[in-house]
């Protein structure tokens, strides 16, 4: 009997969840998914899991190499910039094939007003001119960016999963939650807060895009952070269909 291929999910995203349920459920495949613990209380996939950090690169490819990995597929958060170099490095390290799972990026429609952005601080410097009530969907961290003196005059409404801690913004209220997000919901919340500007990242995806149909259909503007790249010489899978197919043509030659 062929030994099952031991796969690496580095995972926290819905996509990493859903293609961890599509692995679990093939024999052939041994799935791992690795969750970096910043999330208070994560919705954990079926298949083995692991919290926790790797301690850079080496770490990561030491992990691999003890574990005997097969494949190494990244399905962290778009921004997650830092983790998917470690990744890239490492599967070098390893000697381990690696695939990156991003689902497809937002597009703007007609009568968007979006703004680009390549960071939280250029971001934050867009914000004086468009509007006084920010909503801030960027999550936890970074909001030093929007903790400058020059924002005093502005008001945030910060949506996350969990509490963020300081530095924030000077004139701030907070609002736990967790998507998928509707559409009256957004409608009503931006209403409720009085909100004139939108401040999101490129995340992509159907969870949390309502609030982008809610700001245009309020006239809102809506300053939208780029993703960074993924690391150069990755193939990337859209969808996790395409990440599964990609582990069993790996499988069928290895």
């Amino acid at each position: 009997m062929m030994t099952p291929v031991h796969v690496l999910v580095l995972g926290g995203t819905t996509e990493a969840r859903r293609l961890a349920e599509s692995l679990a459920g093939d024999r052939s495949v041994r799935v791992t998914t690795s969750l970096a613990g910043r999330v208070a209380a994560p919705r954990l996939p079926p298949g083995e899991v692991r919290i926790g950090g790797f301690g850079g690169p080496e770490g990561l490819a030491a992990w691999m190499r003890e574990h005997d990995v097969d494949a190494l597929i990244d399905a962290t958060h778009p921004f997650a910039a830092a983790m998917s170099r470690n990744a890239a490095e490492a599967a070098a390290l390893a000697h381990v094939p690696l695939l990156a799972l991003r689902r497809p990026g937002w597009v703007a429609q007609d009568d968007d007003r979006w703004h680009s952005a390549g960071s939280l601080t250029e971001a934050a410097g867009l914000l004086p001119a468009l509007g006084e009530r920010v909503f801030l969907t960027t999550g936890r961290m970074g909001l030093a960016a929007f903790a400058g003196a020059g924002l005093d005059a502005l008001w945030f409404l910060v949506r996350s999963v969990d509490a963020p801690e300081p530095p924030c913004p000077a004139r701030m209220e907070v609002l736990l939650d967790r998507g998928p997000f509707d559409l009256d919901g957004e409608r009503e919340l931006l209403r409720r807060h009085r909100i004139d500007v939108l401040v999101t990242k490129d995340s992509g995806g159907d969870a949390t895009a309502p609030k982008l149909t809610a700001a245009r259909e309020a006239g809102i503007p809506v300053v939208v952070v780029r993703r960074p790249p993924v690391p150069e010489g990755v193939p990337v899978a859209r969808t996790p269909d395409e990440a599964a197919r990609w582990v069993a043509r790996l499988h069928a030659s290895g």
